[in-house]
């Protein structure tokens, strides 16, 4: 069966806007500007956000459709004990954190910051090679 694309990262918490402080002064009409980070500030932030969360990150959900439809091809009929896909979720972001690591290297050796299709790919033919 074909894949449908079910695996969703989870949605990005907004931070409520600071709340105004009441007009004691008399406008003049210069509003405040507004804060910005710099680029790539939220990024970093978020990449440290995401290192130290230990929490799965693929809905359980979703990747329990994708592992059933997967399962279907196989053999109809089949039942999962939610710690049996709970294993096989575990064990699926523990590769793509790995994989993603290697890709990441791989793009870092061809001094570049961003990675491409062809970084996974080596990435993930020297996986393969190595087992």
């Amino acid at each position: 069966g074909v894949l449908q694309p079910c695996l969703q990262p989870p949605p990005r918490r907004r931070h409520s806007p600071a709340p105004e402080p009441p007009p004691s002064a008399p406008s003049t009409g210069a509003m405040k500007k507004h804060h910005r980070y710099r680029p790539g500030t939220m990024a970093l932030r978020e990449i440290r956000h995401y290192e130290k969360y230990t929490a799965l990150l693929i809905r359980k959900l979703p990747f329990q459709c994708v592992v059933r439809e997967i399962a279907q091809d196989f053999k109809t009929d089949l039942r999962f004990l939610s710690a049996a896909t709970g294993a096989l979720q575990e064990a699926s972001e523990t590769h793509l954190v790995g994989l993603f690591h290697d890709t990441n290297l791989c793009a870092i050796h061809a001094k570049r910051v961003a990675i491409m299709p062809k970084d996974i790919q080596l990435a993930g033919r020297m996986c393969t090679e190595g087992a």
